[in-house]
């Protein structure tokens, strides 16, 4: 993948995150600030930050539950650890911080 293209599939995810969170009705107030950086915030004042890391060509993620990282597989962003899902993962996350299910899927 060069930067073009990770620059479009990362902007196309960032933009699809904002638009599961808005359907998804979860009590979170959410941002997509410049430079692609989108901050999810939490009743009790918790964050999950999922920002796109041109360097490395991918998309972290930082949460209580610590830091994730997701590579383009072709098909999917995937966790560089585990193999999961970036949706499947943050709709995890998400969940577990706002105190119930969200579903970004």
């Amino acid at each position: 993948m060069d930067d073009n293209e990770f620059s479009r599939q990362a902007a196309a995810t960032m933009t699809r995150i904002e638009a599961a969170l808005e359907a998804s009705g979860a009590a979170v107030d959410f941002e997509l600030a410049a430079g692609g950086v989108l901050e999810i915030e939490f009743a009790d004042g918790g964050k999950i930050i999922v920002n796109r890391h041109g360097v490395t060509r991918e998309i972290w993620v930082a949460a209580r539950a610590g830091g994730f990282h997701f590579r383009w597989d072709g098909d999917a962003w995937r966790d560089t650890r585990d193999g999961r899902e970036l949706l499947a993962r943050l709709s995890e996350l998400v969940s577990q911080q706002a105190g119930e299910p969200v579903r970004l899927i």
